[in-house]
Parts: C-alpha cells; structure tokens; sequence
C-alpha cells in the first residue's frame, strides 16, 4: 500500500502499478452480466480497498451513474473505501458474545492500539472492525484474527493476540 508524506493512503489511480491492475480488472468483466459486482470483488481483492475515485473510475468506464457503484460499496459489509490494515481483528457483537463480555475486550484492544473499531494502526498492521455473528456462538465470546476464531476471549489474554500479530511480523 502506497502513502504519502503524512501517512494518508495515496490514490491508487495514482499508482501506475495499481491503476493498471483496475484497468485489467474492468477490461477482462466488462461485458458480464453483474460486471459491477465482479469488477468490485476483483478491485477489492486485488487493492484491497475502492476509494472513492476507484468508484467513480469505475462508474466511468462501466457507463453507469457513480451513485450506482456507490450504492453497491456502501451496500455490502466486506467492501471498504479505506485501505486495510495487513491484519484485521474482528469482535463478534451477536447475542452470546456481546452477553458473553465482548465489549471489555474491544477497550482492551483500544487500550493496547490507540484506535477505535472501524480504524487501522498508523503502521499500517492491524485494522479493528466490529461485525454480527459469526456462528461460533458455543466458544463465545469471538475475536477473529485474519481468518482463525479465538473463542473463549477475555481482555487479559488479548494481548497474546496482539503479540502473536507482531511476532509472526517480525519472523517475516
């Protein structure tokens, strides 16, 4: 991921590199049917985030209105207009874990990262994002880091996460 000088994400149409991968994206799906869907999946995937002006990119060379693929973004959870950080640690809010204690152990995570849910740490590393159940309601209550659920959390195991996060960084 690209920044700039103070650390803000810089465009990815600005990114020759970047741009390109987006122009491959639209130009291979632009004849499917659902090609916004597709062409957005495959960005997302690929950038890792549609900022605004991807989506207005995106708007122009598919022919349709931006509040189109606005709509679409904004629709869909898993589709973000900010970059990710290299990790993501996700809270369950369903029942069992909100019950369960779950929000003691987003204060905790606040606590360790300086940032609120929504958020990604200035390295870059780790985003904090909040979500609905996961449907490990049996091991409540659920932190996912990446793709792996840790059940049974309590605020003062958190910060092995944490450690675990940085130590496989640190080993790669």
């Amino acid at each position: 991921m690209t920044r700039s000088e103070n650390n803000v994400p810089a465009n990815p149409l600005e990114n020759p590199e970047q741009k390109a991968v987006i122009d491959g994206i639209i130009n291979e799906n632009l004849h499917l049917n659902g090609a916004t869907m597709v062409i957005l999946n495959q960005v997302q995937e690929k950038i890792g985030y549609i900022s605004p002006p991807v989506q207005a990119y995106i708007a122009q060379k598919l022919g349709v209105p931006i509040s189109k693929v606005h709509g679409v973004v904004s629709f869909y959870s898993f589709f973000t207009t900010t970059p990710r950080g290299k990790h993501t640690i996700k809270f369950c809010l369903g029942t069992a874990c909100y019950v369960g204690g779950i929000e003691q152990i987003i204060e905790k995570a606040k606590q360790l990262l300086n940032i609120e849910p929504g958020n990604t740490t200035p390295d870059g590393m780790i985003t904090l994002e909040v979500c609905r159940c996961v449907g490990a309601c049996s091991q409540a209550p659920v932190v996912v880091v990446d793709d792996n659920i840790h059940g049974r959390m309590q605020p003062n195991k958190f910060p092995k996460l944490i450690q675990e996060i940085q130590n496989q960084e640190a080993a790669h």
